[in-house]
């Protein structure tokens, strides 16, 4: 080929060039497409890498920090519960009478108990999805858990109704990602434990309802004063609307913020299929009835002065029980779940509030302008019950204050006569209503230099001692008191070992203390009531209780206060003393008790000056004690004996329809001669000549420095004898210009 043929180096060669530049971009291509590859594997395999060591490190976590918390059992935890007090009406239903609720007022009420409205109206505002999870709703945890790691919070709503249940009974409240996880993984074991139904029960049990309420049942009482299954629909989603913001929704606070939450609720119900729309607008047009208005305010619930009563008595026995203090007896009592079963009996309580609370019958008679106080308990002395008990006149407008019935000593004056001497000697054999004994001036008492006076220092001579105690006369009981074997000690340990006195003090244990009632202290109105009882119950006595027995929630046994009985006296004992006591009501100083209806045994009693006055009563039926006198001591200006008139007025309508019933008649026997009187001896001449001598009688009263009693001939004339170890005497009051009979408005005795 010549030369001039052949091609120009550079430009003889395209095929080969293009060839060559394809194949370097598929090169190039394939590189890239590998080196991509190994990045993407590389990403995965670190991705995958670090997805393991994540999961890994987020097992161990769940294993060491979470764990532990995720065992959750309902069972663990004990919710605060209101303790509810009964009493059974005449029927023998029982009733409610007092709910005791501490820091969570709870009262449980169980899965069949709860309206099926109550449930779905949460359900449909809380958890919609709650029949379908296993204790986490994931859509919307996902959603609480952006709102977390945006803003810091968990405003989102994210939890379901088992999270709720969580943080409710654990506390745990605090927005942070432990604890949601926590809360989490416990729904989901918690699921796996308990049903539906189950969590709930716990759930509408748990959760606050404001105003102090915890729990439907008290929600249900507080807002519209029934129980929690009478609720109505729109009821139902007015309490469920509370619990989102308790304060904001509180129809109490604000009836309209409830009204716009609570037909949200309905609306959803309607929309969820849970109610049609005629069951919709029916319950949006429905004007609710609550307890209270905005503009009234919450106000405490007074609680009456036996269920206060009731209240310390158990702490006590609790106390006692379980060997711990009165906080932690009071905490356990008022947050316990218990079931107490009292002793009242209503319509007699009834009886005791009609008369009390009517301050126009019971005047202001004091210098100071004090008001007259007085208190009453009533007792069964079989079984030991007190049926009743005021501890206070007019109305009660604090909790917890002075209980008079309770919590107040006074001198018991001439009522400590019949079971400190009279009775004491009676079952020794010492006495009968036939012994001989000398009203006089004039004698010596083997075991003291101490001698009282009587009333007006009137004395009567050679009397039998049934006379003696129907005049009420100091200077019998003092012999008497001084032929006991051991002379006030023999006093003082029938009153503390067998008719359960326990306010005394050693220096009680003296001639004046145990012959008129001059006590250092004095003794409580329920203490004088049960020490009665052995007179109606053949000389039984039986310690006074308020309630009969405690359950827990379950019904267990937690306290069987059974009744607890001594043989005070011999049962003929308690028939002598009731044969004469029932004297001195019909002829003595107790005449303004006697009931028309039905025999009254008792005794009268008044204190230094007429500072206290007592009336200690007994029917073949109850026995009651009255106490009157003022908070600061200061004389009653009143004539008679305002206590044994009170009796009378409360005693009247308790025995109104009950059969006629008689003391047992006793063996009298005949003169004992201890005095050294020996009937044989001795003429018509020598005795009291008492044929006209019913209104000529006084109740021999005494105090911390004098005896003082009523003698009435022809009126009222009050007069003091000293009492005192020293044996001076003090001067009364004749004719007192002030005094008025305050319940029947004229002379010595009530008319009825």
């Amino acid at each position: 080929m010549s030369k001039k043929n052949k091609p120009e180096q550079g430009s003889a060669k395209p095929g080969r060039i293009a060839k060559k530049a394809a194949n370097i971009t598929v090169d190039m291509v394939s590189t890239t497409v590998s080196t991509v590859l190994k990045a993407v594997g590389t990403v995965l395999l670190i991705l995958l890498v670090t997805g393991m060591m994540f999961a890994c490190v987020f097992a161990y976590y769940v294993k060491t920090c979470l764990t532990p918390n995720l065992d959750l059992s309902l069972e663990d935890f004990k919710l605060n519960e209101s303790s509810t007090i009964w009493y059974q009406d005449s029927v023998g239903e029982w009733r409610e009478l007092a709910t005791l609720s501490g820091k969570e007022n709870r009262i449980w009420v169980d899965y069949d108990q709860i309206p099926w409205y109550m449930e779905k109206a949460l359900v449909s505002i809380e958890d919609k999805r709650f029949y379908e999870h296993k204790g986490v709703d994931w859509y919307r945890t996902a959603g609480a858990f952006v709102t977390i790691f945006t803003r810091g919070e968990s405003g989102y709503g994210g939890s379901t109704i088992t999270q709720q249940l969580i943080k409710n009974l654990t506390g745990e409240k605090e927005v942070t990602i432990q604890r949601k996880l926590t809360e989490i993984f416990s729904a989901l074991e918690l699921e796996k434990k308990y049903d539906k139904q189950e969590i709930m029960e716990w759930y509408l049990n748990a959760v606050y309802f404001g105003e102090g309420c915890f729990g439907v049942q008290t929600a249900a009482q507080t807002y519209f004063g029934k129980d929690v299954s009478e609720l109505s629909l729109v009821e139902c989603a007015s309490i469920v609307g509370i619990t989102n913001l308790p304060t904001y929704y509180d129809p109490f606070y604000n009836r309209q913020n409830n009204k716009e939450r609570q037909e949200t609720i309905l609306r959803e119900m309607y929309e969820q299929g849970y109610i049609d729309y005629d069951q919709y607008r029916q319950a949006v047009d429905e004007e609710l009835v609550f307890t209270h208005t905005p503009d009234e305010g919450y106000t405490q619930e007074i609680m009456s002065y036996y269920t206060e009563t009731v209240i310390d008595d158990v702490t006590q026995d609790l106390m006692a029980q379980k060997g711990i203090s009165e906080d932690t007896a009071r905490t356990l009592l008022y947050n316990g779940g218990y079931q107490i079963y009292s002793c009242l009996d209503a319509d007699i309580q009834a009886s005791v509030d009609a008369v009390y609370s009517d301050l126009s019958a019971i005047p202001q008679t004091a210098y100071s302008d004090q008001q007259l106080q007085s208190a009453i308990v009533i007792m069964d002395p079989f079984e030991g019950k007190v049926l009743a008990l005021c501890g206070g006149v007019g109305e009660k407008t604090i909790n917890l204050g002075l209980n008079r019935a309770t919590g107040t000593y006074r001198s018991p004056g001439s009522s400590i006569k019949p079971i400190a001497s009279y009775g004491p000697a009676v079952d020794l054999g010492l006495i009968t209503p036939d012994t001989l004994v000398s009203d006089s001036p004039n004698i010596t008492l083997k075991g003291t230099s101490w001698y009282p006076n009587n009333d007006s220092y009137t004395n009567y001579g050679l009397i039998t001692i049934y006379t003696a105690l129907q005049y009420s006369l100091n200077t019998v009981a003092a012999q008497i008191v001084d032929k006991l074997p051991m002379g006030p000690q023999t006093s003082y340990d029938y009153l503390t070992t067998h008719l359960g006195v326990t306010s005394l003090v050693p220096e009680d244990c003296d001639y004046a203390p145990m012959a008129l009632g001059e006590l250092t202290y004095g003794l409580t109105v329920r203490e004088m009531a049960q020490a009665y009882c052995p007179f109606v119950n053949d000389g039984i006595f039986t310690y006074s209780r308020t309630y009969s027995l405690v359950t827990d929630k379950e019904g267990n046994v937690v306290i069987d206060n059974a009744p607890s009985t001594i043989q005070a006296f011999k049962p003929n004992t308690a028939y002598t003393m009731t044969y004469m006591m029932q004297n001195g009501v019909e002829n003595g100083t107790g005449g303004e008790a006697a009931l028309w209806t039905m025999p009254v045994a008792g005794k009268t009693g008044s204190s230094s000056n007429y500072q206290d006055r007592w009336f200690v009563g007994c029917t073949p039926y109850y026995v009651a004690a009255v106490w009157t006198g003022y908070d600061m001591p200061e004389r009653i200006h009143v004539s008679g004996n305002p206590a044994a008139q009170l009796w009378k007025k409360v005693m009247t309508p308790v025995h109104d329809g009950l059969p006629w019933e008689a003391f047992t008649y006793p063996y009298l026997g005949e003169n004992t001669g201890i005095f050294g009187y020996d009937d044989s001896t001795l003429t018509d001449d020598d005795y009291l000549d008492n044929t006209d001598s019913e209104d000529n009688y006084g109740d021999g009263g005494s105090g911390t420095s004098s005896s003082s009693g009523n003698y009435i001939p022809n009126g009222n004339s009050n007069g003091n004898s000293n009492g005192n170890s020293n044996g001076n005497s003090n001067s009364g009051t004749t004719n007192d210009p002030y005094s008025d009979n305050f319940l029947s408005g004229g002379g010595g005795r009530m008319s009825w």
